[in-house]
C-alpha cells in the first residue's frame, strides 16, 4: 500500500547542488490523511524543501505548514489549528543486516532519520509524520473547561494542590478543631 501523500525523488536525479522543492497535497490526499491522523479534516498541507546528497545519504531540510481540524477530547467539538514545523531529515539506505527483523538503534541525533529501499526517497510521506509529530496532543474548544468541571475533573492545579504534602497538613489541621 502506498502512502497516501506519495512525494517521490529518485536518488539517481539528486547531484551535488542543492534542490528547492515545494510539495503541496491534494485535497484527495488531505482527506485520506486526516482519516488516518484521526482528524476531523486538513484543509492545507505543504512544505518547502531542499534536498541535498552526500553520497546515498539525502538531506530534507525545510518548513512543513498545515491548517487542520481536530476534535476537542472534551467535548469533540472542532478545534482548528495551525501547524508551523522546521524539519531537518536524513533518508539512508537500510542498514546491511543478517535478518529483516533486526532492530537498528539509534541516538538521540539521529532521531530524525528516514531508512530507503528502492532508489528514491518519500518526501511526502516524512512531511505527513512531521505533521502529525506536531499535532496538540490535547486539543482542547472554549468549551472544554466546562465540559471537564461538568464531569468531575479536577484541574491540573487542584490535583497537583491535593498530592502536595501541605494539602495533607491543612487535612491534619482541619481534622483538630
Amino acid at each position: 500500500m502506498s502512502p497516501e501523500f506519495s512525494r517521490t525523488y529518485r536518488i539517481d536525479t539528486l547531484g551535488q547542488a542543492p534542490r528547492q522543492v515545494s510539495i503541496d497535497a491534494d485535497e484527495g490526499e488531505r482527506t485520506a490523511l486526516a482519516a488516518r491522523f484521526g482528524l476531523v479534516g486538513i484543509a492545507r498541507l505543504g512544505a518547502e524543501a531542499t534536498l541535498s546528497r552526500n553520497g546515498e545519504t539525502i538531506t530534507a531540510r525545510g518548513t512543513v505548514t498545515a491548517a487542520v481540524t481536530q476534535s476537542c477530547v472534551a467535548t469533540g467539538e472542532p478545534v482548528e489549528d495551525a501547524v508551523e514545523e522546521e524539519f531537518r531529515i536524513e533518508f539512508r539506505p537500510h542498514p546491511e543486516s543478517a535478518g529483516g527483523e533486526e532492530e537498528i538503534e539509534l541516538s538521540e541525533g539521529e532521531m530524525d532519520v528516514v531508512f530507503y529501499d528502492a532508489a528514491a526517497i518519500d518526501l511526502g510521506e516524512a512531511v505527513a509524520e512531521t505533521v502529525s509529530l506536531a499535532l496538540n496532543p490535547f486539543p482542547r474548544s472554549p468549551r472544554a473547561e466546562e465540559a471537564l468541571r461538568a464531569a468531575g475533573v479536577k484541574s491540573e492545579e487542584e490535583a497537583r494542590a491535593e498530592r502536595s504534602p501541605f494539602a495533607a497538613l491543612a487535612a491534619l489541621k482541619g481534622d483538630k478543631r
